[in-house]
């Protein structure tokens, strides 16, 4: 039931902070401790606040996705029509994913101060314009600066798990959010297999040419999206108790900060950049991959651009449940080991996803390379969940930049990624991605987040039930801090 007013509820303070928030009752179980998140997920609830805020933001970046990689399975027609190389189209891939980073580190700091859902809805409605204009490309110019625009829809994925972060306790905000990254990065898989398996033939049936099919079949995401951004405004919270505008309207806002110092103090943090290095290790190849796998199936295996996008699709399509998995088993490992279970759980799964890589580079036998294409993928994606498993507890007070920060690792990945197989062979680079991301599992050792063991080393902290001072786990000795929930 949503409150009126703070003044005809009575809740306000005579001083300070008031209590005033919109909803009084939750469906789901919440902790007061934890500014009201919820400490539970009912995935076939769509209730405000908590609910619906979750199916807004996977649905959302779903979308966000398929408008993103919507071109991807027609550019070996593209390539062809307009007469490009392969160098031209890697450079075109490049900048779709290098103009998110810029956008990530930006977006970040912005939802620490506006929330998630203005930026969301902004962001969604801007790309789709682009994502829209696929027809006017040209030249290899004009497709480079157009999927530059429509590369700016990544940056939808800091909004996502800020506002997963948001709405979800410690105790499953690591299965919440790999559910919604998961289900959202589907988007590149769905639209791998209806734009180049079905939308591209029925549009080439429309138009009686393959090239007016591929100048006009834009519009279908593009429309989509920006009916998108304006629903997930209207139907939508900010925060388990209420939008940003109205907590600060209401006095009760809680921990506001400036733009400057959620930049400032989340991007200081060391671990944010292990987070950053260990994300270009898995999310930076899932966004390598959607831009390799089908030329690399065409090149390699001669196939179809509709069998290679179907094949590729499946890669996209284990967002279903292969990030959830990996979110769960965080949450999980933390329950039973704490942070170091979490830190384990997530090396060993990167480190699996380097080894698979390499295997796939080796592979020259087509069903050999789905099945070892479907094993990495499962790696690749459960390694993203485990990531931001991790993430809320880094600086939970700067949390936006610190998504931010970590989600254009990713990109960053990609673009270095994509660097190589511009100038490189498939095996050459594969074998490259497939030892950085071994590389980057060792890097674990050195994460150390104040109150929790490491991999191999410190102490976790704990509250006295009594006094709500922390106590060091091992010598139980009493220290003079006081905590507060992630």
């Amino acid at each position: 039931m949503e409150a009126e007013s703070s003044t005809e509820t009575g809740t306000r303070h005579s001083a300070g902070k008031s209590n005033w928030k919109k909803f009084h009752d939750y469906e789901v179980d919440v902790d007061p401790e934890q500014d009201d998140k919820a400490t539970e997920i009912l995935l076939c609830s769509s209730e405000r606040p908590h609910m619906r805020a979750f199916h807004c933001a996977w649905w959302a970046f779903f979308v966000a996705f398929f408008s993103w990689f919507a071109i991807n399975p027609l550019l070996p027609i593209i390539r062809d029509d307009l007469g490009l190389t392969k160098k031209d189209i890697w450079t075109s891939s490049i900048a779709a994913v290098g103009s998110t980073i810029l956008i990530r580190f930006i977006l970040g700091p912005l939802c620490d101060v506006y929330g998630p859902k203005v930026l969301f809805s902004i962001t969604l409605c801007t790309t789709a314009i682009p994502t829209a204009m696929i027809g006017v490309i040209h030249t290899k110019t004009d497709l480079i600066v157009l999927r530059c625009f429509i590369g700016l829809a990544g940056g939808t994925f800091v909004m996502a798990q800020y506002w997963g972060s948001r709405m979800f306790a410690k105790e499953v905000v690591g299965t919440a959010n790999a559910l919604i990254a998961g289900w959202g990065n589907l988007g590149a898989g769905v639209s791998q297999l209806v734009v180049g398996s079905y939308l591209f033939p029925l549009f080439e049936w429309l138009t009686g040419s393959s090239e007016m099919a591929w100048r006009t079949v834009g519009i279908v995401p593009a429309f989509v999206a920006f009916v998108t951004g304006i629903v997930i405004y209207r139907i939508s919270d900010d925060a388990p108790k209420g939008n940003y505008w109205e907590l600060k309207k209401n006095n009760a806002f809680t921990n506001p900060v400036t733009i400057r110092s959620s930049f400032m103090t989340g991007s200081w943090n060391i671990n944010t950049w292990i987070l950053f290095v260990q994300y270009a290790g898995c999310f930076g190849v899932e966004l390598t991959m959607y831009n390799a796998a089908v030329l690399y199936f065409v090149d390699e295996f001669d196939q179809t651009t509709e069998a290679a996008s179907a094949i590729t699709s499946i890669f996209g399509w284990l967002n279903l449940f292969a990030r959830g998995l990996g979110g769960f088993f965080s949450d999980a490992s933390h329950y039973k080991y704490g942070m170091r279970g979490r830190l384990w759980t997530h090396t060993l799964i990167l480190f699996f996803e380097g080894v698979l890589v390499l295997v796939f580079a080796s592979t020259s036998s087509l069903g050999m390379a789905v099945f070892i294409l479907i094993c990495f993928s499962l790696c690749v994606q459960a390694a993203e969940g485990t990531s931001f498993g991790i993430v809320p507890y880094i600086d939970p007070l700067n949390m936006g930049t610190v998504c931010g920060v970590v989600g254009a690792g990713g990109n960053v990945g990609a673009v270095l990624f994509g660097l190589c197989f511009r100038q490189l062979t498939y095996d050459t680079a594969f074998n490259i991605m497939g030892v950085s991301i071994i590389i980057s599992a060792i890097m674990s050792v050195f994460v150390k987040i104040h109150g929790h063991r490491g991999l191999i080393g410190g102490e976790d902290l704990r509250v006295d039930p009594e006094t709500g001072k922390v106590i060091l786990e091992e010598n139980k000795s009493l220290l003079e801090s006081e905590v507060g929930g992630v």
